[in-house]
C-alpha cells in the first residue's frame, strides 16, 4: 500500500510513476484523495461530538445533586448518540470504498527504471557462453521421457493438463536441486522455515496479490464453517506475513529467511508450442528467499539476494543473463525486480529461472510491519523477495544443456553429491 502522506504532498509524481507502469490512475488518486478528505472530515465530525456527549455526561451528576430536571440531558444525549451512529456508518462506508482503492493501487516503480514492458526490460550483465551441440540435440520432454525421469501423461491422468510425475532418477534429481539450494542459503546464514501450504486471505493482501489476483489461485472452502484459504502461489505469501501486525526490534534487523514449498497456480500460461513439457505449470517446486530490513539497509539486501541467485546458477554451470526489468514488467507489489535468465536450447531464447524484488514497504504497510529505533516511533520495515531458485525451468535447462549425443545427461558437478552419479543414462 502507499503512503498516503506521500500521495497528498507528490500527487503528480505518483501519476507519472504509476503511468510507467502502464497504469492511468490519474481520476483513481482523484478519488483517493476526495475520500480522504471527507473520510477525515467526519472523523472531525464524530470526534467533536462524542467530546460533547462526554460533555454532557458528565454534567449529570451535578445536576442531578442540585435537583435539576436532567430529562432534557439525556435527550440531547440520545439525539448526539444518534448523530454519532449515523456517522460512524458513513465513514465506514467511505473507509471501505478508500481502502478498497488504496489497496488496488500498485507499488511506485523506482525512479531510475524504464517505462513501459518486456520490450525496454535491460540485459545487465551475462555470464559464460551459450551452449552449442555438435549433434541434433533432443527437446527435454523426449530426454526426460526416454530417460524415465518425468511421466508427463500419467501425471496427466492424476491431475489434469499442466501436472506431471518425477520418477526415479528424475525425482532424486529433482530433489538434488532442492537439497543443494537449501544447502547453500543454510550456508549463507539464512534461516529456513517450512510455513503452510494454504493461507488465509490476509497473506494475500499483505503480499500484494489480493484482490487485484484472487482468482488466479486455487481456493479452499472449508464445508464445516466459512473460512476460505487458498494454496499458496509462492512462499513469498507467507513468508511477507510472518511479522505481520508485529514491531520488530531493530536489533533483529535484518531478518534473513528461506523457504521450499511446492507452488501452486491456476493460470499456468497459453503453453505456446515452445512451451510444452514443465516450462509452465499449475504445481512446481521452488525454494524462496525473503528479507525484512531496515529502509537504508535495503538497496544491499537488494544486491545480496540478486547475487546469491546469480551464484546458484553459476555453480550449476549455466549461460545466464541479468535482466533489470521495465517498470511495467515488475509485479504490481515490487519497486524494482532483476530477472536471471537462462537459455533452454529448445525454446530458442531465454527464460526467467529467479525474479529478485525490492517492495521497499509496500507490502509492509499492507500488513502493519514495522521496527522500532531505540527511543523512536514505529517504522515500516522493507521487505525483498527472490527465487533462489525455482526447478521447473532449471530442470529443463539442465536436461537439454547437459545432453550427450548418445542421449544421455551429465548431472551437474555440484549435484552429483546428491544424485548418486555423474551421468543419467538411457535404460
Amino acid at each position: 500500500m502507499l503512503d498516503i502522506k506521500y500521495i497528498k504532498e507528490n500527487t503528480e509524481d505518483v501519476i507519472e510513476r504509476l503511468a510507467r507502469k502502464g497504469k492511468d490512475a490519474k481520476d483513481e488518486i482523484a478519488k483517493i484523495l476526495e475520500l480522504d478528505t471527507l473520510r477525515r472530515a467526519k472523523i472531525g465530525e464524530t470526534e467533536a461530538l462524542k467530546a460533547e456527549q462526554n460533555k454532557v455526561s458528565k454534567s449529570v451528576p451535578k445536576l442531578k445533586k442540585e435537583g435539576a430536571d436532567v430529562a432534557p440531558l439525556f435527550a440531547e444525549m440520545k439525539e448526539l448518540s444518534e448523530k454519532i451512529k449515523n456517522i460512524d456508518e458513513e465513514l465506514k462506508t467511505i473507509e471501505v470504498e478508500y481502502t478498497n482503492l488504496m489497496l488496488s493501487l500498485p507499488n511506485l516503480p523506482d525512479p531510475d527504471l524504464m517505462p513501459g514492458e518486456k520490450e525496454n526490460n535491460q540485459p545487465i550483465r551475462y555470464f559464460g557462453e551459450p551452449h552449442k551441440f555438435d549433434f541434433t540435440p533432443k527437446h527435454h520432454v523426449d530426454l526426460c521421457t526416454s530417460l524415465g525421469l518425468i511421466d508427463y501423461d500419467r501425471g496427466t491422468k492424476l491431475a489434469g493438463s499442466g501436472f506431471w510425475i518425477y520418477k526415479g532418477m528424475g525425482a532424486r534429481l529433482e530433489w538434488a536441486l532442492l537439497n543443494y539450494f537449501i544447502d547453500c542459503h543454510i550456508a549463507d546464514g539464512y534461516e529456513f522455515i517450512l510455513p503452510p501450504h494454504m493461507l488465509e486471505y490476509q497473506c494475500g493482501v499483505t503480499a500484494g496479490q489480493f484482490p487485484k489476483f484472487a482468482d488466479e489461485v486455487y481456493k479452499i472452502e472449508n464445508p464445516t464453517d466459512d473460512r476460505v484459504h487458498y494454496m499458496l502461489p509462492t512462499a513469498e505469501a507467507a513468508l511477507a506475513s510472518l511479522y505481520r501486525d508485529e514491531i520488530i526490534p531493530e536489533s533483529e534487523l535484518p531478518k534473513k529467511f528461506f523457504s521450499y514449498t511446492p507452488c501452486f497456480r491456476r493460470e499456468a500460461g497459453s503453453y505456446r508450442s515452445d512451451e510444452r513439457g514443465m516450462v509452465r505449470g499449475h504445481q512446481f517446486n521452488k525454494v524462496e528467499m525473503f528479507q525484512f530490513t531496515r529502509p537504508e539497509d535495503s538497496d544491499a539486501a537488494f544486491d545480496e539476494l540478486v547475487t546469491k541467485a546469480e551464484n546458484l546458477v553459476k555453480e550449476l554451470g549455466f549461460h545466464f543473463r541479468t535482466v533489470k526489468l521495465a517498470a511495467g514488467d515488475c509485479s504490481a507489489s515490487m519497486a524494482r525486480t532483476y530477472d536471471i535468465e537462462i537459455q533452454i536450447p529448445s525454446m530458442n531464447g531465454y527464460k526467467e529461472v529467479s525474479s529478485v524484488s525490492n517492495a521497499r514497504d509496500y507490502q509492509a504497510r499492507r500488513g502493519q510491519i514495522r521496527f522500532r529505533r531505540e527511543g523512536g516511533k514505529p517504522e515500516f520495515v522493507h521487505t525483498l523477495n527472490g527465487s533462489g531458485l525455482a526447478t521447473s525451468r532449471i530442470f529443463p535447462a539442465m536436461v537439454e544443456q547437459n545432453q550427450q549425443s548418445d542421449g544421455s545427461v551429465v548431472v551437474p558437478e555440484v549435484l552429483r553429491k546428491y544424485v548418486g552419479a555423474e551421468v543419467i543414462r538411457p535404460n
